[in-house]
């Protein structure tokens, strides 16, 4: 093999400088010379990393010394030869940046701010032209940087490159602003009136139920505003840049469009940065594209960047926030602060205002419902007054008094503890809900917006398949950097052979490999830790250490294949082997044999094309498919066979997806992934791909929002998209009358996670951007807890049905109980002290209780509740109405009863009608537990706390009854037993009518709904 330069022969990989300084990362001798170029042929070892690194994103390999570190920068390598000498080369056009003499030594400077502007260009821009032209137009020359007096007039130009947040409302704002929602007004003005009316008791409970509420909710929104702000965390504190010839460290914030930044493994990319040279450097952007494997950079022209601003085909270009996972490089700053890709995400997100909850949306209408009916009261009592001649201030004033008696005060306190308690019971689920009002929106989620990598996949790649040269077939199971697993071979006619032939394949792709598995975390690329995983669930993660290294020939975009020549180190002889690893269609070529039943055989055309139509049939799945050979030369290697890697789907996903679409809820992917894999991975977690079809960001970008909005329910997948594509999905799918759900882990997904009307973030591969901006966060990383946090969403939105249910029925029949004797000119059956008793009952424990009611099992298979349909929906008007009809009937023929003997109300009379009235309570309340099911059905202990509720309260009544310091405050006296039997009794009818009404719905239904035979169609 002809000698090298020793320039060249680094191969390209920062990480390589180790061996400069003793042992390589492999535990074998370094030799900086040992590293060569693949012979010229048209070869791809495929994900092939030669950089080493811990993993740390702050450990950047790189030594102390300048005149060191800018002697490998300008090594000429191979792959960004040409760019750098076209640019050293270059005209005096770009010598302005740095050194030269004379007036132009200034690096360019003006004076002229409107030039200065003018130079600028996009990101985009400058992908899609080449580096020379870019240095031109930033007038920079790329050997000495900018000057430093440059540099400060550019960044008066286009300020810091750090992310401002607009200024904020101070706390005392957001907290004023809590009041402004109806129900809240509603009960402010109730607690103003009966001030002024003297029923200070009313004003000071509504008071505090108001200062409860308001505190609650300012607390939840107050913490929860962070998304801007954990966006910053993302540009780094410091860059490493080149500034009058000397390479120096100093604050992101002050790099200008311009400046020349050094890339080294464990870099997070300060900028927009434009690279001319790239040496092995491969960038993770999976949370910015969605792509899974790290991109690899080179510096060649992107046609058409500028036209279609698909981020993952702009391979010349490290976004910022991204962080460097192999290799290294240099580039031009091209894009700063907000100006850069991430920085449109950062402006977007700023525009963006979460919508309100379906939950909000009811409470909202419900405080303008109840505002309605009590100006109803009022003026219905004041005309009923008016007719009857009485004075008109003293009407005024009754009906004013029963309207503010009208209005739930406890439903918003109800409301935040059942949603509290909610979160807690979420929690232990592995679901943390950050805003209390979102617990119940899930319920209502029609459409779940579901990112791929990380979110429906584990990011993780994964060997699935290995096929060996002589047509042994094995499957491996497990996923991970891991060693849980196995490797299943199917059914052969030896397996003996084909446990050698697979291990065999196996060394070899842990020969020639850089990646490393330490407590289950992979330093190094992903598709090199795959091939380790499968080889530690055959025991074979140390094979590497039966051979020395001798040099390594690493990737390029070009060869598409990577080598590595070692000797065996415990063998006879030391006969160099080759092992490489790459694409098919390069690898194939170079071969001359291929292994079967133990021995190298003469690979045939045929031979040849059995081989390339197994890797398409694997291919065809959506799978990476990587081939492995051996051999004492590149030119007679011996094919061993190939491997099938996939970022395989999380468990359960498949089954999450169906018992949502049997809930009646859809689930869409979308991906920044290629179109391939995105359909492959459909396909495999049963996204319907037959029905519906599949759209490109690309496409998105031809339609307005009237187009989009009229395709987005045909389309069941979404490829190749940027964070713009994807909010623009969620806004289509809210014009279409969706609620949509949006899951991810991304910075990408951030703005959509914000917009949707229910953002879900993955807890423990979540960025802390995507976090902070999403609304519940899944601990576990696990779709399907998703179903479980749907149940409480759901289940809650019926607890709080029951409540209302409850909550009105009691105060109506009270109400009207006291507007009837009023009325009709009789005595008033309740005294003060018994309606206060009373208003505790029915905003107290046991109509709370109603709001931790457990989930019903069938709650899942209901429907999405329709959200434009009010809360005091017709059913609930006429459940309410019936129950409070019971009660007001039943508790003034008992009043009437009692008072049949014409001595007056005595305190026996009220006595019997107000523990009537407490136990006509207690029944509606057990009633109200279900909507449509019995109580029986459901269970009569299920709900504990509600039947520690009601006897705390029967308990309380008693006392009331018969303990004598409390006759004297209520008036009453003490009643046999047959009076409580017959009360009882009386009582027991509003529950007994609730439950034979519940049983005549659910016959009814099941009449209509009953499954036909044959014979109904004849």
């Amino acid at each position: 093999m002809p000698d090298r330069p020793l320039s060249a022969s680094v191969g390209g990989s920062f990480g390589r400088l180790l061996g400069l300084m003793g042992r390589g990362p492999n535990g074998h001798d370094a030799d900086y010379g040992g590293y060569e170029s693949l012979p010229q042929t048209d070869v791809d070892p495929g994900a092939g990393c030669s950089s080493w690194y811990d993993g740390s994103s702050n450990d950047t390999r790189r030594p102390n010394n300048e005149g060191y570190i800018r002697r490998f920068f300008y090594t000429p390598f191979t792959t960004a030869k040409v760019a750098s000498d076209d640019l050293l080369s270059g005209s005096g056009a770009v010598d302005t940046g740095g050194g030269g003499g004379g007036e132009g030594g200034a690096g360019g400077t003006t004076n002229d701010t409107e030039t200065e502007k003018d130079m600028l260009l996009s990101t985009a821009e400058s992908s899609a032209y080449s580096a020379q032209e870019v240095a031109a137009r930033l007038r920079v020359d790329v050997r000495t940087g900018l000057r430093w007096s440059e540099a400060n007039s550019r960044s008066k130009i286009v300020g810091y490159n750090e992310l401002n947040a607009l200024d904020d409302e101070p706390p005392w704002m957001k907290y004023v602003q809590q009041f402004k929602n109806p129900l809240i007004l509603l009960l402010l003005g109730s607690a103003v009136v009966s001030a002024c009316m003297r029923q200070f008791d009313d004003a000071i409970s509504i008071t505090i139920a108001i200062i409860i509420v308001v505190t609650v909710a300012f607390i939840q929104e107050y913490r929860s505003e962070k998304s801007l702000e954990e966006l910053k965390k993302l540009v780094p504190p410091e860059c490493h840049c080149l500034r009058e010839g000397r390479l120096e460290t100093f604050l992101a914030r002050n790099l200008v469009p311009g400046d020349i930044v050094y890339l080294n493994v464990g870099d997070r990319v300060p900028a927009d940065i434009r690279v001319f040279e790239a040496y092995d450097l491969s960038i993770d952007e999976s949370s910015f594209t969605g792509e899974t494997e790290p991109a690899r950079k080179s510096v060649e022209v992107v046609l058409n960047a500028n036209n279609t601003k698909n981020h993952a085909s702009m391979k010349n270009i490290a976004f910022m926030g991204t962080l460097v996972r192999c290799g290294n490089g240099k580039g031009i700053v091209v894009s700063t602060a907000e100006n850069s890709e991430f920085g449109e995400v950062f402006k977007m997100m700023q525009a963006e205002e979460a919508p309100k909850t379906p939950m909000q949306k009811s409470m909202d209408i419900l405080g303008a419902q109840l505002s309605f009916y009590s100006f109803c009261i009022i003026g219905a009592i004041m005309l009923l007054g008016w007719i009857q001649a009485k004075p008109l201030v003293e009407m005024f004033t009754i009906s004013v008094s029963l309207a503010v008696a009208a209005i739930p005060e406890g439903l918003p306190i109800v409301v935040t503890v059942t949603l509290a308690l909610g979160v807690m019971r979420m929690a232990k689920r592995h679901c943390i809900v950050k805003k209390l009002p979102t617990v119940e929106t899930l319920g209502c989620v029609t459409v779940i917006c579901s990112d791929k990598t990380g979110t429906i996949t584990k990011n993780e790649m994964t060997v699935t398949v290995i096929i060996t040269s002589d047509g042994y077939m094995a499957d491996v199971t497990g996923a991970g950097y891991n060693d849980n697993g196995e490797i299943h071979i199917r059914e052969c006619n030896s397996m003996d052979n084909a446990k050698t032939s697979i291990s065999q394949l196996l060394e070899a792709g842990v020969v020639c490999n850089n990646a490393i598995i330490q407590n289950d975390t992979l330093l190094g690329q992903p598709t090199e830790g795959a091939l380790l995983a499968a080889a530690m669930k055959n025991g074979q993660y140390s094979a590497a250490d039966n051979y020395l290294r001798i040099q390594e020939y690493p990737f390029s975009s070009e060869q598409k294949m990577m080598a590595v020549k070692a000797v065996p180190k415990y063998a006879n002889t030391k006969e160099e082997i080759y092992f490489v690893k790459g694409a098919i269609e390069m690898v194939l070529p170079q071969c001359t044999k291929f292994w079967y039943g133990g021995q190298a055989i003469t690979l045939s055309k045929q031979n040849e094309a059995e081989f390339l139509q197994e890797a398409y049939e694997i291919g065809r799945k959506g799978l990476r498919v990587l081939a492995i050979a051996r051999g004492s030369s590149f030119q007679d290697l011996v094919y061993m066979g190939l491997v099938g890697i996939t970022d395989p789907p999380r468990p359960l996903v498949r089954e999450s997806i169906e018992m949502l679409r049997a809930s009646g809820v859809l689930v869409k992917m979308v991906t920044g992934d290629s179109q391939e894999t995105a359909m492959a991975i459909a396909s495999k977690i049963g996204l319907d791909i037959v029905h519906m079809q599949a759209m490109s960001g690309h496409d998105i970008d031809q339609m307005n929002e009237m187009q989009l909005e009229k395709m987005i329910n045909t389309v069941s997948v979404f490829y190749r998209v940027t964070p713009k594509h994807k909010l623009a999905i969620v806004k289509a799918l809210q014009q279409n009358g969706h609620i949509v759900g949006m899951t991810g882990d991304g910075v990408n997904d951030g703005v959509a996670l914000k917009r949707a009307d229910i953002g879900i973030a993955m807890g423990k591969n979540g960025t802390d951007v995507c976090k902070e901006a999403a609304d519940m966060i899944l601990v576990d990383d696990d779709f399907h807890t998703i179903i479980a946090a749907i149940e409480e969403g759901k289940g809650i939105f019926w607890n709080i049905r029951n409540f209302v249910r409850f909550q009105l029925s009691t105060s109506i029949a009270a109400l009207s109980l006291i507007a009837l004797s009023t009325l009709m000119g009789i005595s008033n059956p309740l005294n003060a002290m018994q309606i206060l008793w009373i208003n505790i009952i029915m905003d107290g424990p046991p109509a709370q209780s109603l709001g931790v009611e457990p989930v019903d099992q069938d709650v899942l298979k209901q429907k999405p509740r329709n959200v434009k349909q009010p809360m005091i929906s017709k059913s609930l008007i006429i459940n309410v109405l019936l129950s409070a009809g019971i009660i007001i009937l039943g508790t003034l023929w008992v009043f009437q009863r009692e008072m049949a003997d014409g001595t007056g109300v005595t305190s026996r009379d009220t006595t019997m009608t107000f523990t009537c009235f407490v136990l006509f309570d207690m029944w509606n309340a057990l009633s109200c537990r279900s909507q449509t099911k019995s109580v029986f059905q459901i269970g009569l202990f299920t709900n504990r706390m509600f039947l520690l509720a009601v006897g705390f309260s029967l308990l309380g009544q008693l006392l009331v009854i018969y303990f004598p310091p409390l006759q004297m405050v209520f008036q009453t006296e003490a009643l046999s037993a047959m009076d409580l039997l017959f009360l009882v009794s009386l009582t027991s009818s509003v529950f007994i009518v609730s439950e034979l009404k519940k049983w005549f719905e659910r016959t009814m239904e099941r009449r209509m709904y009953r499954k036909r035979t044959e014979l109904d169609f004849v």
